[in-house]
């Protein structure tokens, strides 16, 4: 018994030791580019879209390295497109949402990113049915009822078969209730499109929470072949590591979306600059320096996650989610620099 709790706490130091090193990993921030003047930390306004989120790597040490793209990100592209076909959606290469994953998840096997991107792909789709398609809400109910008329229900089901298999009931009644918690998002959105509403500062970031899909984050688990403790998720460094991961990575796609989306009150640039008084830019500067602050807090919340509390498999299970948490914001953000899906007002 004494050599299983000598083992046992050997193992979480060590992982603590890893998760430790992913934290306090602060390299140099990157050279300007050839040409480009080197940009002070508030000099924001001459940058627009994706580009204004560049000060950040240059601002936060946690953003400072660009992730590593997965060895298979071509495997990965080849898989995501082949499934889109498949399924009756569509997979731009120039969109490249295999290569969010493949920056993300570019530590674990490919399979594991492949399926992730493929999630991201009809997510993706399905934002823009609720911003522009004519099934809009009862997308959703199809979903929950197990149809597959529509190509999003058919490539749900699909998805749900292989991601679902190998996951406790648990897992399966938190994603639902996430979905559910899209939906109910979704639907209050189109109320205050509909009513000409922008949401107040207050009111926004759980809104967005919402809007975003939290059941990604739930995704991470299967995609990683693991399932963290049901009683983890009350757990309030864990609540607070998915809320900021959320926050950054939301807050980021609205700095980067917002010339494509002119006119929609659901950004919170636009939120700031009718609450606050701002002009755009300083709008923008105003976002950045809150998605900073949400850096901070979801690398303080990893820094208190009670691995302590879990046996040593458990442990390793939650450290590896939590890397995956942690590598998503720059993985987001090289993403949404490169990618075409932003590219045009």
């Amino acid at each position: 018994m004494a050599l299983r709790a000598l083992v046992s706490t050997a193992v979480i130091a060590t992982v603590r030791t890893a998760l430790r090193s992913v934290l306090q990993w602060k390299p140099l921030a990157p050279a300007p580019r050839a040409g480009e003047a080197d940009p002070r930390p508030g000099d924001v306004p001459a940058r627009v879209g994706a580009a204004a989120l560049m000060a950040l790597t240059e601002r936060v040490p946690a953003l400072a390295a660009p992730c590593r793209m997965h060895p298979s990100v071509y495997a990965i592209e080849a898989a995501v497109i082949d499934w889109a076909r498949r399924t009756g959606l569509e997979a731009d290469p120039g969109v490249g949402f295999h290569r969010i994953a493949g920056r993300a998840l570019a530590e674990f096997d490919a399979a594991a990113a492949a399926l992730f991107a493929q999630w991201l792909t009809w997510l993706f789709h399905l934002d823009d049915e609720m911003d522009e398609g004519p099934a809009r809400l009862e997308i959703f109910q199809g979903l929950l009822e197990g149809r597959a008329a529509h190509p999003l229900e058919a490539a749900f089901a699909d998805l749900w078969r292989v991601t679902s298999a190998r996951m406790s009931d648990h897992w399966r009644a938190r994603f639902a209730a996430n979905l559910r918690r899209h939906l109910d998002a979704c639907r209050a959105q189109a109320a205050n499109r509909a009513a000409g509403r922008v949401p107040t500062l207050r009111q926004y970031p759980a809104l967005r929470r919402a809007t975003v899909g939290p059941y990604v984050f739930d995704l991470v688990e299967p995609c990683l072949r693991v399932e963290a403790p049901a009683w983890l998720q009350g757990c309030e460094a864990w609540r607070e590591l998915v809320d900021a991961c959320n926050d950054v990575t939301a807050w980021c796609n609205d700095v980067a979306s917002r010339a494509k989306e002119r006119g929609d009150g659901h950004n919170l640039v636009v939120v700031a600059a009718a609450e606050l008084g701002l002009a755009e830019p300083e709008a923008v500067a105003w976002v950045l320096d809150r998605i900073a602050e949400r850096c901070q807090d979801m690398t303080r919340a990893a820094r208190r996650l009670p691995l302590d509390e879990l046996g040593p498999r458990a442990a390793r299970d939650v450290s590896k989610v939590a890397c995956a948490y942690l590598a998503a914001p720059r993985a987001h953000i090289d993403w949404l620099v490169e990618s075409t899906r932003y590219a045009r007002p």
